[in-house]
């Protein structure tokens, strides 16, 4: 799956086809997760030896932030996205095989004596992440095993950045599924000799799995010929030779740096359960894995037109770049929200019908709907802040401005957190998180016009506010129909089409609603019959810029450089 160039609906089809690619195995790899947690939940239940694991689970939880979803992706995306630019114009060979040569062996040297310290100092580890934990030996165990992934998760992001530039989706978006079908398999056959150290064990098959998925493809993709290029499309900048020097730490440091803040907001929360009586991470741990499950979906298509905008910023042209990034913005607020609203109405149900069997019983059920319903205040800052960091992060150079509001809202959590956590225990720990993460993406949203994609965000966050408005009557229109209905399933259904219903029926009659760009139009102009059949362009793509424009307009992207 690679992007054409054949023109403006060439480029809007392949977006479709690898949004819909992306969305597929995204819900694969989301479903092998859930499976994993109710295996996890039905053996171990939610007690302190689930806690203890939960504490090596920090260590992948930390590195697949860092190493997979945002800084490695962050940097190496549009340092591909230029070597690919230069790649059939350059004189002194290959930029993207340069690009390779001079980071990938400096990635693993430095990541793999990471993994090997990481691994050899757990038990200096565990009582700083968790001091109060009552099983520290078990989490020692556990945190050995899940240490390796350190240097596994760094190449799985080397790779899954390096393919998504180059075009190819496939292999990225399967890396879950492969990781969590390894942690699935390994606590089935392992269990009983091992016990909760099976799923640590996991981890470390699964993120051999995750590399051997995505390695035969990127290496298809460097050995590949540069296609020749037309004279008229030849970059205008004669982009200097030596892009390995993208790991400079003036050019990591700011992304290394807002993944870290990010991170950390697990740590914290960790942090302050650890005294919290045995089952309080295994509460937050659980509520939170099943209540960012919208936002994992509603992050997809930004991460399908991430290496597009950069390559838009490469070209020069911050117009489709600026479109590009407030369609993806809308589109995700609409589906995280859609997401979250029913969370909140029938959060004891979709618990009940997730997990309640086997060790976790039903003051786990309620104490785990509780934390869940407050998470789900904060899932469009979740979603707000990994959107709108791609505007940031896809110019040459990184800036400070994300990681310094990442702070702002990592010491809000932490400010919030401890008398939340002393008063009202794991909610009030939750209700921080929401908080915390709320500031931050505000922050990044205020900023945004200053930076290298100018969002117009006066109109943007005036959007945003009414679609949380329908957001909050849908919740309520959920909830009236998840307490009235007996069975867990039926009871879930029927509250997410009532939350889909009235989300809707509140946007279409609303007045000043966002318009909401719909994915069917760009999946209609890849066919053929809509290619013959528009000749002219269409309003939004002929509007002249500004205010007359509508926010998020259908805006060819493809500066492909095949």
């Amino acid at each position: 799956m690679r992007p054409a160039r054949g023109g403006a609906s060439e480029g809007r089809g392949f977006l479709a086809r690898a949004a819909a690619v992306t969305a597929g195995l995204t819900a694969v790899g989301a479903l092998l997760g859930l499976v994993r947690d109710q295996i996890l939940a039905g053996y171990f239940g939610a007690g302190a030896e689930t806690d203890a694991f939960l504490v090596a689970w920090t260590v992948p939880e930390f590195a697949s932030t860092l190493l997979i979803e945002d800084a490695m992706a962050l940097i190496l995306v549009p340092a591909f996205s230029r070597a690919l630019a230069r790649r059939a114009h350059s004189p002194f060979g290959d930029p993207v095989r340069a690009l390779v040569r001079g980071t990938l062996p400096r990635i693993v040297l430095v990541l793999g004596v990471v993994s090997a310290l990481l691994v050899a100092a757990a038990p200096l580890l565990v009582p700083v992440l968790a001091p109060g934990l009552p099983d520290p030996a078990l989490a020692v165990d556990c945190t050995r095993l899940t240490g390796t992934c350190v240097l596994t998760f760094s190449l799985v992001g080397y790779c899954s950045a390096a393919l998504r530039a180059h075009g190819c989706f496939l292999p990225p978006a399967a890396i879950y599924v492969a990781y969590n079908a390894g942690i699935i398999g390994t606590v089935l056959v392992l269990r009983e000799p091992l016990g909760v150290r099976s799923a640590a064990a996991g981890v470390a098959v699964g993120g051999v799995l995750m590399v051997l998925v995505q390695l035969p493809s990127l290496l298809r993709e460097l050995r590949a010929r540069p296609l020749p290029v037309r004279e008229s499309e030849a970059p205008a900048s004669g982009g200097g030779v030596g892009e390995g020097r993208v790991l400079v730490l003036g050019l990591i440091a700011p992304v290394v740096a807002f993944s870290l803040c990010r991170q950390s907001q697990t740590l914290i929360e960790r942090f302050l359960a650890s005294p919290l009586p045995a089952g309080a991470i295994s509460h937050l741990n659980y509520a939170q894995k099943v209540a960012q499950m919208p936002m994992i979906l509603s992050l997809m298509l930004c991460t399908v037109s991430f290496p597009m905008v950069a390559r838009a910023l490469a070209a020069g042209d911050t117009e489709a770049a600026r479109r590009r990034v407030e369609r993806d913005l809308l589109l995700a607020a609409v589906v995280v929200l859609v997401g979250a609203s029913t969370v909140i109405a029938a959060a004891p149900r979709i618990v009940e019908l997730l997990f309640e069997r086997g060790e976790f019983g039903r003051s786990d059920t309620v104490a785990t709907a509780a934390v869940m319903r407050v998470y789900a205040l904060g899932l469009l800052g979740q979603t707000m802040v990994g959107a709108l960091v791609r505007c940031y992060f896809s110019a040459a150079r990184p800036l400070w401005y994300p990681a310094a509001a990442m702070a702002a809202g990592l010491a809000t959590t932490a400010a919030a957190g401890v008398p939340a956590a002393h008063h009202w225990g794991a909610v009030g720990i939750a209700a921080a998180n929401a908080l915390g993460i709320t500031v931050a993406a505000v922050l990044l949203l205020r900023g945004a016009r200053r930076q290298s994609v100018p969002v117009h965000v006066d109109r943007l966050g005036e959007g945003l506010l009414r679609l949380a408005a329908a957001g909050a009557w849908a919740a309520g229109a959920g909830w009236l129909c998840s307490i009235a209905i007996g069975p867990a399933f039926l009871a879930v259904t029927v509250a997410g089409l009532v939350v889909i219903g009235v989300f809707l029926l509140f946007i279409a009659c609303a007045a000043k609603a966002p318009e909401i760009p719909p994915l069917p139009r760009s999946a209609y102009r890849r066919t053929a019959h809509a290619r013959r059949h528009r000749a002219a362009p269409s309003a939004a793509e002929a509007a002249p810029v500004g205010e007359t424009a509508p926010v998020g307009g259908d805006v060819p992207l493809d500066h492909g450089h095949r």
